[in-house]
This record gives structure tokens, C-alpha cells and sequence, in this order.
């Protein structure tokens, strides 16, 4: 099939180095980029591998209940209940 490719520069520069560095036509670079391009876009999305955080111990709890939002608050503001 003919048709007309309006192509972006960068996009046009990069198939043209691809052109020289394979010796192939402008044609053949373009039509397996697509290709290449399809084949990427029909298929599912990978699945990122499951990012693990490591736990660590902080120690006992210095504030004591923290089920006790006014002691919290209280430490939090540097006054000490008792």
C-alpha cells in the first residue's frame, strides 16, 4: 500500500542513521520499526516486578499509648502528661 508519512525529525533521524547502519532501503526500516512498534502496542503490558520493602525495628514506643490521641498530642507539643 502507498501512503504519505508526515514523520516528527527526530523520529525521521534516528530510521535514517538505522538506514546507513543496516545498508537497507528507508522502506524496510520504517515498515519493521512499525511492525516492531505494533507488536509491542497489541501485546499485554508486563507486569512490574512487586517492589518489597524492608522492615526494620524502630525500638519501643517512647510516647507509650498511642491508642491516646491526648497524650500523643500532649507529647507531640512538649507537654508532658503524667
Amino acid at each position: 500500500m502507498r501512503t504519505t508519512l508526515t514523520l516528527d525529525k527526530d523520529v525521521a533521524l534516528q530510521l535514517e542513521r538505522i538506514q546507513r547502519n543496516r545498508g537497507t532501503s528507508f522502506k524496510q526500516v520504517v515498515n519493521e520499526a512499525i511492525r516492531q512498534g505494533l507488536r509491542q502496542m497489541s501485546s499485554p503490558p508486563r507486569r512490574g516486578q512487586r517492589y518489597r520493602t524492608r522492615t526494620i525495628s524502630l525500638g519501643r514506643c517512647l510516647i507509650g499509648n498511642l491508642d491516646d490521641v491526648v497524650e500523643v498530642l500532649a507529647v507531640a507539643e512538649g507537654d508532658r502528661l503524667k
